[in-house]
């Protein structure tokens, strides 16, 4: 088995060493993020390996990577929609992704943003530095006097579920997915029921058409005044023009963001002494009642290491022949 990886960061080559070897596969490594022009270099190679955030390509180009020989497309990531998933089926690409690679890697960050935000960090830290080591006005409420809302109740949101619940706060949640495992830790309930009795708000759904935009103007307008949003899911799933006026006019309280909309080319990179081509990030960096970091909830060590284990077993599973559990039709 030959796989041709992209995104490759020095984090991972001593996972990919290790795995490549145990599997007897040759694995040529790219740093960059893969593109059209890319498409040459795949020749000789049966597997595509991805970690972007960008889409890969037209039609036309999915019709080019399979005309180079690749047979399967293997994401190390739990998001899948930068893949056209009906071009991959016209041209026989099999699409994997990890959906599981450490959910408390996403859960732990999760409840980071929400500690910050809480107990008012950024605002202390914000007059400290202007001087003011005063306390008015920073009170703050402890977790299990809490009610947290999960919206999408997979494997990563059953960990964020298990992590406020040790802490003492009541869990509600949504998801057309009752999981039965789940019932000692939280109750379902419709999402407007959400919005309106939950103090903290945490979405951890896929990203698709159903749910862009998810957390949208009128869903901010359902949260208590005093709540706080989180998002260490996908950027587009909360509509960010609508967030920054929630915040600004007060409609919520606060929001801890891992990802947002436009941050392809930004996040991951060293923008230092650069200009940050994004207007909104920008303006949600100056504002105190935001907790913010890149995109970097999935990235510890054991996830890393998931990621490359879990990408590579199962293209050697395909390769030779088996199904895959992780394998996405469109």
């Amino acid at each position: 088995m030959k796989v041709q990886m992209y995104s490759v960061r020095p984090d991972e080559d001593a996972a990919i060493k290790k795995n490549a070897a145990e599997l007897g596969a040759t694995i040529d490594t790219v740093s960059h993020d893969f593109t059209p022009a890319d498409i040459p270099s795949l020749a000789g190679h049966d597997v595509l390996c991805l970690a972007q955030h960008g889409a890969i390509g037209s039609a036309e180009d999915y019709a080019a990577i399979a005309a180079a020989g690749v047979k399967h497309i293997a994401l190390r990531i739990t998001g899948y929609d930068i893949i056209d998933l009906a071009a991959a089926a016209a041209n026989h690409l099999k699409v994997t992704n990890v959906p599981a690679y450490s959910p408390r890697s996403v859960g732990e960050m999760t409840l980071t943003h929400a500690m910050v935000l809480v107990r008012h960090l950024n605002e202390t830290r914000a007059r400290m530095a202007a001087g003011d080591y005063s306390w008015g006005g920073m009170e703050a409420e402890e977790i299990h006097t809490l009610t947290v809302g999960i919206i999408g109740v997979g494997k990563i949101g059953s960990a964020v579920a298990r992590l406020f619940y040790a802490l003492g706060a009541t869990i509600i949640a949504n998801d057309p997915i009752h999981r039965p495992e789940l019932s000692d830790v939280l109750t379902y309930v419709d999402k407007d029921e959400l919005l309106q009795t939950a103090d903290i708000v945490t979405v951890h759904t896929p990203l698709d058409d159903t749910t862009h935009h998810l957390i949208d103007a009128d869903a901010l307008a359902k949260m208590k005044s005093t709540a706080i949003i989180l998002n260490c899911a996908r950027g587009p799933i909360v509509d960010t023009d609508a967030l920054i006026a929630a915040l600004e006019n007060k409609t919520i309280a606060a929001a801890g963001l891992d990802s947002i909309e436009d941050e392809n080319g930004i996040f991951g990179d060293n923008l230092t002494g650069k200009d940050v081509p994004n207007a909104r990030l920008l303006k949600l960096q100056t504002m105190a009642n935001v907790s913010l970091s890149p995109h970097m909830a999935f990235y510890t060590r054991p996830a890393v290491e998931n990621m490359v284990a879990i990408a590579l077993h199962d293209a050697d599973t395909i390769y030779n022949g088996g199904v895959s559990e992780h394998e996405i039709r469109g």
